[in-house]
C-alpha cells in the first residue's frame, strides 16, 4: 500500500525570485514568449508567472536544438546576471535546458508583442491562447489583486464570505432579464442578482460578501454590457444609514488602488494607466446631478427617473474637472426605477435611499438601503403591482425580525475596464459571454 505525504512541490518561480538569485545560479520553467536569434547565440524570452525574463542560450549550449520554438514549454537552469536592457534589469545565462513539450502548430496570431494589434471580433475567438499575451497576463492578475482587496478589506471589516446559488425558482430583481431552464421537470432561472440569500444572511452573520457570476438575459450588444460578468457584493446590517454602505466601499476602493499602485509600478509606467488616488469620494443627489449637467454643459434632461450613459459620462467630469475625483456617487435615484426591496426615502417617497458609483463617467456599482420592515415591504410589492405570495420565501426574514441594512454590488469587468480606460468591456473579461459567444 502507497500513501501520499504532504510535501513540498516545487513552485513556479517568479520574476522576482529571478532577481534575488543574482550571481547565482537558478533553475526555471515556463513557455518560450519569443526567440531572437542573434548567431553565436539568442535570446530566448520565457513566461514565469509574474512576467517575463530573457534567456541567452549561446549556440554551443545543448538545448533542444531544432525543438526550440515559440510556445514549446522548457526548463533551463543557469546563472543570473545583472543586465538592464533585460526585461526585469536581469537575465539567465543559460548552462543546460530541456524541451518539455512542444507546439504541433505555430500561433494563428501574434502575441508576443506589447498590445495584440488583431481587432477584437477576431481576437476572442481565440481568447484561450491570446490571453497568454502581456498585456493580457498583466490586466488579469491586477483584476486579481482587485478581487484579493475586496475581500482582504471586508475580512477587515468583520464580513463573512458567503457562496449563494445561482439556479433559483425566481428572478431577484423581476422583470424579463432572466435565463429561464428546466430543473427536473421545475421550472427555474439562472440568478441576476445574489440579493435575496446576502439579505437572509444579515440575519445570520449581520455582514457578508460574495464574489460570483451572476447573469443577464438582456438582449443588448453594447460596449458596455456582458449576459454574464462577476459581481463582487455586500451586505451589512445594524447601520446607520445607506451612507455607512458608501463608506465601506470607499475603504476597500482605496486600499485596492493603494496596493495597485505600489505593487505594479512597472507595469503602470509601461501601460501608462492612471491609478486613481483616493482619500475621499464625493457625492451627489440624483435630481442635482441632473440640474448641474444641464446648467454646466447644456444638457437637455429628457428621461427623469434614470441615468442615459451621456449623462454618466457628463457627471464623470463634472467631477473630475471640479474636483478631480474619478468617482463620484450619485444618490436619491427615483423610486420608479428602484427594486421593490429598496428603501424609499421619508423625506420624499419619489426617491429611495439608494446610489450609483460611477468611475470615470461609467456605472460601477449600484446599492442602497433594503426595506427591513415586514409590512412595509408588502406594501411595496402591492405598490409596485407584484403578488407579496410570489414573495414569500423571502418575506420570512422580515416576518421574524431583520435589522436595518443595505448593501452593493460591483460589476468586476466594468470596474477593470474604467481603471484601464478601454472602450470595450470585453478587454476585461477572460472569456466574454454576450449575445453572440458561448465559446471559447
Amino acid at each position: 500500500m502507497e500513501f501520499t505525504n504532504p510535501k513540498d512541490v516545487k513552485k513556479p518561480l517568479s520574476v522576482k525570485d529571478v532577481a534575488a538569485a543574482n550571481g547565482g545560479e537558478i533553475t526555471i520553467h515556463g513557455g518560450i514568449h519569443n526567440i531572437r536569434d542573434m548567431g553565436e547565440f539568442s535570446f530566448v524570452v520565457l513566461r514565469l508567472p509574474d512576467g517575463i525574463c530573457q534567456c541567452t542560450v549561446e549556440s554551443s549550449c545543448d538545448f533542444g536544438g531544432e525543438s526550440i520554438c515559440e510556445e514549446a514549454c522548457v526548463e533551463v537552469t543557469g546563472t543570473v546576471r545583472e543586465e538592464k536592457r533585460a526585461p526585469g534589469g536581469y537575465e539567465v545565462v543559460v548552462k543546460k535546458g530541456k524541451v518539455l513539450s512542444k507546439p504541433a502548430a505555430a500561433m494563428p496570431i501574434c502575441i508576443n508583442k506589447h498590445k495584440i494589434t488583431a481587432a477584437l471580433e477576431n481576437e476572442i475567438p481565440l481568447r484561450n491562447i491570446t490571453l497568454r499575451n502581456g498585456n493580457y497576463r498583466t490586466r488579469f492578475r491586477i483584476q486579481s489583486d482587485i478581487v484579493k482587496g475586496f475581500r482582504d478589506y471586508l475580512d477587515s471589516q468583520g464580513f463573512v464570505e458567503i457562496h449563494t446559488p445561482k439556479i433559483n425558482a425566481k428572478a431577484a430583481e423581476g422583470g424579463a432579464n432572466v435565463f429561464k431552464m428546466e430543473y427536473f421537470g421545475k421550472k427555474a432561472v439562472l440568478a441576476q442578482s445574489p440579493q435575496f440569500y446576502k439579505q437572509a444572511m444579515v440575519g445570520v452573520y449581520e455582514r457578508v460578501y460574495e464574489v460570483a457570476p451572476v447573469f443577464r438575459a438582456e438582449k443588448h450588444n453594447t460596449a458596455r454590457h456582458l449576459n454574464e460578468y462577476i459581481s463582487m457584493d455586500f451586505e451589512m446590517g445594524y447601520i446607520d444609514s445607506f451612507e455607512d454602505i458608501m463608506a465601506v466601499e470607499t475603504g476597500m476602493l482605496k486600499l485596492v488602488m493603494d496596493r495597485i499602485r505600489e505593487k505594479y509600478q512597472r507595469e503602470i509606467s509601461l501601460m501608462k494607466l492612471d491609478i486613481p488616488i483616493i482619500d475621499t469620494i464625493p457625492h451627489v443627489k440624483f435630481k442635482e446631478a441632473k440640474e448641474l449637467i444641464q446648467a454646466e454643459y447644456g444638457r437637455e434632461i429628457k428621461d427623469p427617473y434614470d441615468l442615459d450613459p451621456d449623462e454618466e459620462q457628463l457627471i464623470g467630469r463634472y467631477f473630475k474637472e471640479k474636483y478631480n475625483s474619478d468617482f463620484v456617487f450619485v444618490t436619491h435615484y427615483p423610486s420608479k426605477k428602484r427594486p421593490f426591496y429598496a428603501m424609499d426615502d421619508p423625506e420624499d417617497p419619489n426617491y429611495t435611499l439608494s446610489f450609483d458609483l460611477l468611475f470615470r463617467g461609467l456605472e460601477v456599482t449600484t446599492g442602497g438601503q433594503r426595506i427591513h420592515d415586514y409590512d412595509e415591504q408588502v406594501a411595496k410589492i402591492i405598490r409596485k403591482k407584484m403578488n407579496p405570495e410570489d414573495f414569500a420565501t423571502y418575506l420570512n426574514i422580515h416576518k421574524h425580525g431583520m435589522p436595518p441594512h443595505g448593501g452593493l454590488g460591483i460589476g468586476l469587468e466594468r470596474l477593470t475596464m474604467r481603471l484601464f480606460n478601454d472602450d470595450n468591456i470585453r478587454y476585461s473579461s477572460m472569456f466574454p459571454r454576450d449575445m453572440l459567444r458561448l465559446v471559447p
